[in-house]
């Protein structure tokens, strides 16, 4: 018996899991494989464009996986730094097995957390409300909410060239039987597709072809809470495709499981894989391709950039045409799978079924692709189920609140026709939902469900505090002229003053950073680097966030008129019959939603507003 059953120990898994036991929920983790648990079966990187702000944003709600990078990394790097701070975004490639462990130490020591191996057969419904789950040992586990976060494992089928067998990935067992029971639901089954490359041997690999990538110094840690220093310790390698690559990939399209029809799953457009991208890229003679280690005690490197499911013997030809690659030896061969997943658009915006309470679904079994996007929903679909069995209020994050807030209403309200990949461009307000400030916007919703820590809450307290009196000083500190002043506005290129000028006035000219302030006031100096970063992107972008705020502030007025679950759209006069259809289907939790559904145009979303105000003057009277 457990109050809550996940199915899965993949990374949305194990946050999902950890979530729910920490909120104080009897838990049971359900795993195929114990070996399995928090595998990184592609690149064993966290985090990247965008997706490292979904890593901030899990870390600020009280998530594991930004303090189990921060353990683990070999390298870490800032990505688009020469770019606004809007999109700047961590990336940190991890070391594999030690992240596996430090997870899987996470979970083993959690209270009202129990890990097993077992694989879930069926899920038992009685009155549309979850009653239990049953293995293909005839195990049967009453229990009072389930979250399935199956990954790419429900009847996973590999494929190599003309070769195919069921399994999931890196050599693990697939899942054979839990389709049929969410068939059986209701729920309408789809077949995703994912792929990774060939991992070689890091003593056949000549570095002195390829360009260096060193890490940053200093680190920026993922997590907030982790405040010592972080030190790279591996570099990692750029190389390129050869024209008798791509030669080699075109003369064998014909073996090519993507084109041969071998394949009938839908790939990721954002990660596709070699042969893919010569095809579609015909004009590019050469392809970036990364090398990058996969752990200290272990010599497979990984080959981002040559994801394929070539047959084995064009993958040895195609990988020996790149240079540092010219006599590689494989460990492992590149592949692809084929995977069943649901229709986002049967769950609420909290992730739980629309049908069915105390069904919740998190990670590729919604259709998304990446370790980070299956993490947060894990940890939004713990924190739900958790909430749910506590009889309290669930969480629904908003586009306007977190960038999960855009990841789960894009998969509620649009739906998804191919692996959803989380992007900046996707998020309407970057420039508030910055990596930086996740804690200030997202701590506190943490705090209050249960599961971010008194610690946490405080250090968010104490930084928000820090970046007023900060901003404080800015504005009330005047600079005399002299030679100090001049001096510094020389250096940056700046015309001399004769006149006193604020702090504030300085710090708004792109030039200048807070950091050259501190010759002219050096006890800033001693402020946190956090502090000092949401100040000066106050100071610097403060008519953009002003325009932001108003944009927030409207949006929300729409977000915050929230639509009645029981509402009969068949009945509502004046809406268009798809219209209709699609609200029903969706069940929309307020106008906003509503309107970002395909099919329903504005029109309809201002009927549906006249009804709404109608129905809202009837309960008054």
């Amino acid at each position: 018996m457990a109050d809550l059953v996940v199915i899965g120990a993949g990374h949305a898994g194990c946050e999902a899991a950890l979530a729910a036991a920490r909120m104080g929920i009897d838990t049971l983790l359900l795993t195929l494989n114990m070996d399995g648990v928090a595998l990184m079966a592609c690149n064993p990187v966290i985090g990247g464009s965008a997706k490292g702000h979904l890593v901030r944003e899990l870390d600020a709600l009280g998530g594991e996986m930004g303090l189990a990078i921060d353990d683990t990394f070999l390298q870490s790097r800032m990505l688009n730094t020469g770019k606004g701070p809007a999109v700047h975004s961590l990336r940190a490639q991890a070391d594999k097995q030690a992240y596996q462990n430090r997870m899987r130490r996470a979970l083993m020591t959690t209270d009202r957390l129990t890990v097993r191996q077992g694989e879930a057969a069926s899920i038992e419904t009685e009155n549309g409300q979850v009653t239990a789950v049953t293995t293909v040992t005839g195990a049967r586990i009453p229990c009072r909410a389930v979250v399935v976060a199956t990954g790419v494992y429900l009847k996973g089928s590999i494929i190599i060239g003309e070769h195919r067998h069921d399994g999931g990935p890196q050599g693990l067992m697939n899942a054979s039987e839990l389709s049929s029971s969410l068939t059986e639901l209701g729920f309408v089954l789809r077949r995703y597709k994912t792929g990774t490359p060939a991992r070689v041997d890091v003593r056949t690999i000549d570095f002195d072809e390829m360009q260096e990538q060193k890490g940053d110094d200093p680190v920026v840690p993922f997590s907030f809470l982790t405040d010592r220093k972080l030190e790279n310790t591996y570099s990692c390698y750029l190389t390129w495709t050869t024209p008798e690559t791509h030669r080699i990939i075109l003369d064998n399209l014909h073996r090519a499981p993507l084109y041969s029809g071998k394949i009938h799953g839908i790939g990721p457009r954002y990660c596709p894989s070699i042969e893919d991208k010569v095809v579609r890229f015909a004009d590019k003679d050469r392809h970036q391709i990364f090398l990058e280690p996969e752990g200290k005690e272990s010599r497979e490197w990984y080959v981002q950039g040559m994801s394929t499911s070539m047959p084995e013997d064009v993958q040895w030809q195609m990988y020996r045409t790149i240079p540092g690659l010219r006599h590689c030896d494989f460990t492992r061969l590149g592949y692809a799978i084929e995977y069943d997943c649901i229709d986002s658009l049967e769950l609420r915006p909290t992730l739980e079924s629309l049908r069915i309470s105390g069904l919740f679904f998190a990670g590729q079994i919604n259709g998304t692709s990446g370790y980070e996007e299956a993490a947060c929903q894990g940890l939004l679909a713990g924190m739900n189920a958790a909430l749910e069995l506590q009889g309290r209020e669930q969480i629904i994050l908003t586009r306007d609140m977190a960038y999960i807030g855009v990841l789960t209403d894009d998969l509620t309200t649009k739906g998804t026709d191919e692996p959803y990949r989380m992007m900046t461009s996707r998020a309407e307000h970057r420039l508030y939902l910055r990596q930086d400030n996740a804690d200030l916007r997202l701590t506190e919703i943490g705090y209050k469900a249960g599961l971010a820590s008194e610690e946490r809450l405080e250090r968010t307290k104490k930084k928000k505090e820090g970046t007023e009196e900060l901003l404080r000083q800015l504005s009330t500190t005047r600079f005399a002229p002299g030679e100090k002043l001049n001096s510094l506005l020389k250096e940056k290129g700046q015309p001399e003053v004769t006149g006193s000028l604020k702090a504030e006035e300085l710090l708004k000219r792109p030039e200048i950073r807070l950091q050259d302030l501190t010759t002219l006031q050096p006890e800033w100096a001693e402020i946190s680097p956090a502090v000092a970063e949401q100040a000066e992107i106050s100071v610097k972008y403060a008519g953009y966030l002003e325009k932001e705020a108003h944009m927030i502030k409207q949006a929300r007025q729409i977000e915050e008129t929230l639509l009645p679950k029981d509402i009969c759209y068949a009945e509502i006069e004046h809406l268009r019959l798809e219209a209709r259809q699609k609200l029903d289907k969706q069940k929309p939790v307020s106008l906003g939603a509503a309107g970002r559904i395909p099919g329903v145009n504005p029109a309809d979303v201002a009927v549906l507003a006249v009804w709404l105000h109608k129905q809202n003057m009837k309960s008054e009277d």
